[in-house]
């Protein structure tokens, strides 16, 4: 639960960070599930991409529009008061051009209501970071897999495993910490890299997939409560088994309407004769 009711902003996950205090950070995608991520004590909810796979059913998160990015935030922002609410920049949001990057990481602050948004990748990127720094919107950076790149790497493998890859992934967060980042996700990268990256910035790391040694975790919310459609990565671990829950109570439900228990009739003797 939440030690304080003050609202979590950007700089303060730096202070947790030299704290040395964990950063507990959660996807969610509706007004609900952010309440209720927030109310146990979550520091940050993320309104990832993730959408796409985990609520939408596509097989990736690159048709996730922009328009669905502030639906969804929009959503989430409903849900909070305390937590930092970051929103992801959908595919191609930030890469084609500056102006590009500007309007629609305005649009999730302005319209979605978002207080940072988490851009991925690292050199490619750098200048719409810096960009949206000097614009005053708050930016998470993403290295190691990023799943929006998912048909170049040939699937979501595990990132940084060579030493060559390991070592440009350090100079990608320090350049992204440089650029003016706040916080950056590493994801499904080995643990030693992890600990490298997080040992090197100040800047908080939040982990997914990466070990222990980050100076925060990040699950996707439907994939630690058991709601996934698919099996979730292997790193994950399961808190609950919803997705079993809730199709035991549906399909009780399904048979007692189907068994005429469901709404209960009245017992009255002749009733039952006198409606149609």
């Amino acid at each position: 639960m939440p030690t304080n009711s003050r609202p979590v902003r950007a700089p303060h996950l730096k202070e947790m960070k030299r704290r040395g205090e964990p950063i507990a950070v959660l996807t969610a995608y509706d007004a609900v599930m952010a309440r209720l991520f927030e109310q146990s004590g979550a520091d940050v909810i993320l309104v990832g991409d993730s959408v796409g796979m985990a609520v939408l059913g596509y097989a990736s998160t690159i048709p996730v529009t922009m328009a669905m990015m502030v639906h969804h935030t929009q959503a989430v922002v409903r849900g909070t008061s305390r937590a930092l609410v970051v929103a992801d920049m959908p595919f191609l949001a930030a890469q084609a051009s500056l102006a590009d990057a500007v309007l629609n990481a305005g649009r999730l602050v302005q319209e979605g209501g978002a207080a940072a948004v988490k851009i991925e990748g690292g050199q490619p990127v750098l200048a719409a970071v810096r960009r949206l720094i000097e614009v005053g919107i708050p930016v998470m950076g993403h290295l190691g897999l990023q799943p929006q790149s998912v048909n170049q790497l040939g699937g979501f493998r595990k990132q940084a495993i060579e030493r060559t890859d390991a070592d440009q992934l350090l100079i990608d967060a320090q350049a992204l910490e440089a650029a003016g980042a706040f916080a950056l996700v590493l994801e499904s990268i080995p643990p030693e890299v992890a600990a490298a990256a997080t040992q090197l910035l100040s800047i908080p790391t939040i982990g997914i997939g990466a070990g222990p040694w980050c100076d925060g975790q990040v699950l996707v919310g439907h994939d630690m409560l058991g709601l996934s459609v698919q099996a979730p990565p292997s790193f994950v671990r399961q808190y609950a088994r919803l997705a079993e829950a809730i199709g035991a109570a549906a399909a009780d439900y399904v048979s007692d309407v189907k068994g005429g228990r469901f709404p209960e009739r009245p017992v009255a003797a002749g009733l039952a004769r006198d409606v149609p």
